[in-house]
């Protein structure tokens, strides 16, 4: 366990490694012992675990404020497991959530709820060792519902059915092992999706969706479609550790700066 301090000089902001500590086990207050880090929330006294100070020595970590988990209400369960992200969003961790981003979800439910937390100061793409820089964040959201009687076919929501993101500069399509795990998986979805998730299968669903969006909302055919991602889109592991996996697909807007010249 890593513990970082945020920085700022007035005009960067980043974070330092204050200590390290190696993990208990910990016994929680009801008397359960914890012997890996296995739920969120527990309190621990890291001065038990002879911490290490002078860790990562000279190194900033550049901050990116944004939230991880940012989603509707499934359809398809009462209660659902707020781990693995699916088709309404969710803990997707894409650090690309944050200031000034746009997110477009399919909202599958009548009065579906919005979600919100999992706040990161920073974190790399796949966030492989389970966490970022944990931290608290206060934000401004603005909400617009878009009716699909009004959406206009081979505009950018007409066929969204999936979590698009939209910046100033590109548009992010997120794919999962298995986007919508809860009716593919059986009765069992909510246990058996950490053990069955693969990049493999998140790759393909990524790829499968950028080719779709290209197709719909840049009127390409298959054979453009496929052509400009494999120039012109960038594919990386959003994360491999919630349960199930996501890769993610950017494409620049600039890409088609040439169009409507």
């Amino acid at each position: 366990m890593t513990i970082y301090e945020l920085e700022s000089d007035g005009s960067h902001d980043w974070a330092t490694a204050v200590h390290s500590y190696r993990w208990g086990p910990v016994t929680d207050p009801n008397g359960v012992e914890h012997k890996i880090y296995d739920y969120p929330g527990l309190v621990v006294d890291p001065q038990k675990w002879n911490p290490k100070t002078g860790v990562l020595k000279g190194v900033r970590v550049p901050l990116r404020p944004h939230f991880g988990c940012l989603g509707l209400t499934q359809k398809e369960a009462d209660i659902v497991n707020s781990i693995p992200p699916d088709y309404i969003g969710g803990n997707v961790d894409d650090w690309r959530f944050g200031k000034g981003a746009t997110l477009f979800y399919p909202v599958s439910i009548d009065g579906a709820f919005f979600s919100v937390g999992d706040t990161h100061a920073a974190m790399g793409d796949g966030e492989v060792s389970g966490t970022a820089i944990e931290s608290s964040w206060t934000g401004v959201f603005q909400f617009i519902l878009h009716k699909q009687s009004d959406i206009a076919a081979g505009t950018l929501l007409s066929r969204l059915n999936w979590p698009l993101l939209e910046t100033k500069e590109e548009w992010v399509v997120h794919g999962f092992s298995y986007p919508h795990y809860l009716t593919d998986l059986g009765s069992n979805a909510q246990s058996e999706i950490f053990k069955k998730s693969s990049v493999d299968n998140a790759m393909r669903d990524a790829f499968r969706k950028m080719r779709e969006f290209l197709m719909n909302t840049q009127n390409l055919s298959e054979d453009e479609a496929i052509s400009l991602m494999s120039v012109g889109v960038d594919f990386g592991v959003t994360q491999v550790v919630d349960g199930n996996w996501g890769v993610h697909a950017s494409i620049r807007k600039s890409i088609f700066a040439g169009v409507n010249a």
